[in-house]
């Protein structure tokens, strides 16, 4: 049988798990299939979602927010947020999940419910040339001469504190403008998730360079409920389930995470 038919036919017997009696009263499973519409919070990052040359919403968190929502039976709303205030408007009601490449915390689980991991990046940092040259382990970066630049409200920024205390972080609100100031020198190395790092020094061979090959700290990403949903989580927890046994959820991490093809949508 070709692989697109065994991964159809599981598809299909997944489904067989959503036709079951709606959760409890309440749940945000309820509000999204009373609606109709999967409200899913997200923010721009390169490939988990960004805009392509037609202005519309691609990339992994979009592709598994499409997926949930047509085997859910309902149609797909992307919400995007401004990442440091992403918690905040959903505990508001702003949307009804967080599908953004959410990197599980303590300090993050004290305010919402996490599902299980659907997939798995890490944090990791591109360096310039320019200004630090030559380094090739992550603690020679602990100078206080040292400026290394990250993404507000990422887990980078924790990392950066307990990893380099002694360098001095600078915070941006948007990916662009950190790698920005990597570029223009004014900085040594720019902490972010993977595979922004790699993809950055492939970018850019003649200014930036990969430290170290691999992430410095792994991260699970999951997606995150308001407190108290737990019908919601076992819904969630049951698809991410059947999608990693059905395959989809690696085939659409190999194709943004691992390969550029996609490169070409969002280029002009």
């Amino acid at each position: 049988m070709h692989r697109r038919t065994l991964l159809q036919t599981a598809g299909a017997v997944a489904l067989a798990g959503f036709a079951r009696p709606a959760a409890a009263a309440g749940s945000a499973i309820d509000e999204i299939k009373a609606r109709g519409v999967l409200r899913a919070g997200c923010s721009t990052f390169v490939p988990w979602a960004m805009r392509n040359k037609e202005g519309a919403l691609i990339g992994y968190e979009i592709d598994v927010g499409k997926r949930l929502a047509a085997d859910l039976g309902v149609k797909h709303e992307p919400v995007p947020t401004a990442w440091d205030g992403i918690i905040p408007a959903l505990l508001a009601g702003t949307f009804d999940v967080i599908i953004g490449g959410m990197t599980v915390t303590p300090a993050r689980s004290e305010s919402v419910d996490f599902t299980e991991a659907y997939s798995f990046s890490g944090v990791h940092f591109v360096a310039s040339k320019k200004t630090a040259p030559g380094l090739t382990k992550v603690e020679q970066f602990n100078r206080p001469d040292f400026t290394v630049v990250a993404r507000r409200g990422t887990n980078a920024v924790p990392v950066v504190q307990q990893t380099l205390p002694l360098a001095t972080l600078r915070q941006f609100d948007d990916d662009a403008q950190a790698l920005q100031e990597l570029l223009n020198g004014n900085a040594m190395a720019w902490f972010t998730s993977t595979p922004k790092p790699a993809f950055a020094a492939v970018d850019n061979p003649d200014a930036l360079y990969l430290p170290v090959e691999k992430a410095i700290v792994a991260q699970r990403d999951a997606m995150a409920v308001r407190k108290g949903d737990a019908a919601s989580i076992k819904v969630l927890n049951e698809w991410i389930a059947a999608r990693k046994a059905d395959g989809f959820l690696a085939e659409r991490f190999h194709y943004w995470f691992e390969g550029r093809d996609w490169l070409k949508s969002v280029q002009g």
